[in-house]
């Protein structure tokens, strides 16, 4: 399977710059998700390394082969660049059946009959479609007319399959069903898959890679848990997660080498670096995220660090998110199990994590990630 390999890679339209200067290597059998709000250049470099959208500047190589340069000249048709493409409404022939759909591309290549139809009935089993081969895509759901799709993409048995954003016309249950169904696929066709998604859920449950982007600008490059444990920034910490961190911002003052003082609107705080020290400015201003499930209410009876009020709740059955008003800030927290609480009820609230993250405020930049006190 193949190294994708971008190397500064701009595309502007008129004085539009969609993707600004993007290097970008994807491993070989990698699961990368293009992720991003609407207008952040994700569709774009997905179409660009497909060879259906002309990059501005830059080189893409595709398993050690140069498809695009700007400089030396090269641009490769999609057809030569050995990738299949899974569109968003599927796109299947209204005309022919799952079979003839499936065998489309088979055909167009002059694949004997026999070769056609031992492809096509392996791709069937392991779709779990065998059942419809000879329907029409009128008289599928939307989950069976995705999964002929992805059929029909994996037929030609391309290195790399491109998707974008190709379950968003699916229900919510079905979605669940077809990412468990892509994750599975990936590991048994080993092939390297590239995923374009606004929908950061899905990102982190299919991808062995993240690349966050903003604006045409790549944010941050990592792991689904680094970037949500670890985010390069305030935009990342914000985008990624549901529910959302929670962010206070205020002024930052080091008390010695090993600790800072934080002020955030009242709320007087400790933040301990994990690692290294870090140097502030004197009343530097700051930004400190705490993840929903690193606040805990102590229950039966115990004590926390500082009380909170109940502003409200939200039990969906395996867990409540709770909104708690601590010294005049609110905080949103999730509660595993069937458990909720009163509105207006005081509770012992306590901070136990290490993976707390602080920010400077002025560049958005992760200084440090730590635990943090409350001072009483």
């Amino acid at each position: 399977m193949p190294e994708i390999i971008l190397k500064n890679l701009t595309k502007r339209f008129d004085q539009f710059v969609a993707v600004d200067n993007l290097n970008l290597t994807i491993g070989d059998r990698e699961f990368v998700t293009l992720l991003g709000p609407s207008g952040c250049g994700k569709t774009t470099t997905l179409r660009m390394i497909a060879g259906l959208e002309t990059p501005t500047e830059g080189e893409i190589t595709i398993g050690g082969r140069v498809v695009f340069s700007s400089e030396k000249g090269v641009d490769v048709s999609p057809d030569k660049r050995d990738v299949g493409f899974l569109f968003q409404n599927y796109a299947l022939w209204p005309h022919m059946t799952v079979y003839g759909n499936i065998a489309f591309g088979l055909q167009n290549l002059k694949w004997p009959k026999d070769k056609i139809e031992a492809r096509v009935r392996e791709l069937l089993e392991m779709l779990k479609i065998e059942e419809f081969v000879g329907r029409y895509p009128s008289e599928l759901s939307g989950g069976q007319q995705q999964r002929v799709a992805i059929a029909r993409t994996l037929a030609t048995g391309p290195k790399v399959l491109f998707m974008d954003e190709p379950l968003s016309n699916l229900d919510a249950k079905l979605r669940m069903e077809m990412r468990t169904e892509l994750k599975r696929l990936h590991l048994e066709t080993d092939s390297t898959f590239v995923y374009v998604t606004h929908d950061q859920l899905e990102a982190m449950t299919l991808s062995s890679r993240i690349c966050l982007l903003k604006e045409g600008y790549l944010q941050q490059y990592e792991p689904p848990l680094e970037v949500y444990h670890n985010p390069a920034n305030l935009f990342v910490a914000d985008f990624v997660g549901s529910p959302n961190i929670n962010l206070l911002q205020g002024v930052g003052n080091n008390v010695n080498l090993d600790e800072i003082k934080l002020d955030c609107g009242g709320l007087r705080m400790i933040f301990t670096p994990r690692s290294s020290s870090i140097t502030l400015d004197r009343d530097q201003p700051v930004a400190v995220g705490i993840r929903p499930e690193y606040i805990r209410i102590c229950t039966d009876g115990e004590k926390g660090k500082v009380q909170g009020i109940i502003y409200s709740t939200l039990p969906s059955g395996m867990e409540t998110i709770v909104r708690i008003d601590i010294g005049g800030q609110q905080f949103t927290c999730v509660v595993f199990g069937g458990v909720d609480f009163a509105v207006d009820e005081v509770v012992e609230v306590d901070f136990d994590s290490q993976q707390n993250v602080l920010f400077d405020l002025a560049t958005g930049k992760n200084l440090a990630l730590g635990k943090l006190d409350i001072i009483r």
